[in-house]
């Protein structure tokens, strides 16, 4: 394997964001209160969600995006060019139902992007005062990116989509080499955008932002290769269908995009949505090489109804009839708190589907 550790209980990334943080969050928006308030807060909060996957017995854990409203913001955070409040930008959700659902994206490229600061570096740098435990980053995909770019706006700074997207990438490849040097030895790329792309309504949405759909996964995998080119550490790459108030943004297999994605990705970890009929199922896995690690996402934090075992335990078995079982981990299948406001779910629902990630781990794997 590439990694010389393999952990086989894996958490996505953000976790369910405590009221009094929201509040405080709120309050400091609206310039009611300093920022040390908001910092001890923040700290806080990121204690409570370290100690929630430690008692659940998790192999890997975040700071779970505490500081961040939504989970690709520590990007947008320590970069100039973005304008938040902006108008004319939607994007297509749909509930658990199927209906449609249109959102304003309230942030778009307004000006050359230029880096303020490293990303997730103050994010890190407290993580690793609280837990000993191993830990992780996670960082957006360069195509991810691409919800900020807004025609008509954008296309006025940059000629093209592609010219922007390499700025992206060029700021996430310097991001993370800084990253390492204060010690990270797990980066995740998170690039919901590759699930997205599997669902014609979506490809449709990218058409119309300047992105060539047929192309953009491609292209979107040899950004991601160069933003984690130089780095040394385990490299995780996750993918989901959207995630955010209970909803979802698309439906698809990943046959579509598993020649490139899973063959052509220099990463050693795929966390893999896969709790329910809308990611096809587990025969596109035969396309993974033997070096990566397939973290399952079987359990779903989209419903607070819990999985049974037994049941996870019968999917990864039939997920190992395309790779080994040496080649598998399990997970939750996104986080719980993708946008800040979370998922609905109680801590309690929380706690006991991270604790089922564990239990299942032991019980398949025990090493």
């Amino acid at each position: 394997m590439m990694t010389s550790k393999i952990y086989r209980s894996d958490v996505v990334g953000s976790m369910l964001r405590p009221k009094y943080l929201l509040e405080t969050q709120e309050l400091f928006k609206k310039g009611k209160i300093t920022h040390s308030k908001l910092k001890i807060a923040e700290d806080k909060a990121v204690k409570e969600a370290v100690a929630i996957q430690e008692r659940t017995g998790v192999d890997v854990l975040t700071d779970g995006e505490m500081r961040r409203p939504v989970f690709c913001h520590n990007f947008v955070d320590a970069v100039d060019g973005f304008k938040w409040n902006i108008s004319g930008n939607t994007v297509i959700w749909f509930d658990m139902k199927g209906n449609k659902i249109v959102d304003p994206v309230t942030v778009g490229v307004v000006d050359k992007i230029k880096k303020r600061h490293d990303i997730s570096v103050e994010e890190y740098s407290f993580l690793r005062g609280v837990t000993d435990k191993p830990k992780k980053i996670t960082i957006p995909s360069p195509t991810m990116m691409s919800y900020y770019f807004l025609p008509g706006v954008s296309d006025k700074i940059y000629p093209s989509a592609n010219e922007y997207l390499d700025d992206v990438t060029r700021i996430l490849k310097d991001s993370v080499s800084e990253l390492e040097h204060i010690g990270v030895t797990y980066i995740q790329v998170d690039a919901p955008e590759f699930g997205m792309l599997l669902d014609p309504v979506q490809q449709e949405w990218f058409a119309n932002k300047g992105f060539d759909p047929d192309n953009l996964v491609r292209e979107g995998i040899d950004m991601i290769n160069e933003v984690l080119g130089d780095f040394s550490g385990t490299k995780g790459l996750h993918i989901c269908r959207g995630n955010d108030k209970n909803r979802f943004m698309a439906k698809g297999g990943y046959d579509k995009i598993a020649e490139v994605v899973f063959k052509k990705s220099n990463v050693d970890r795929l966390l893999l949505e896969f709790d329910s009929d809308r990611t096809g199922d587990f025969s596109p896995l035969s396309c993974v090489p033997n070096d990566k690690i397939i973290v399952l996402g079987l359990i779903t934090t989209k419903s607070p109804v819990l999985e049974r075992p037994e049941e996870v335990i019968s999917r990864i078995e039939e997920a190992a009839e395309y790779v080994p079982k040496e080649c598998l981990a399990v997970s939750t299948q996104c986080g719980f708190a993708s946008v800040a406001k979370g998922n609905n779910l109680t801590f309690k629902d929380q706690e006991n589907k991270l604790r089922m990630v564990s239990k299942v781990a032991k019980q398949v794997w025990n090493d």
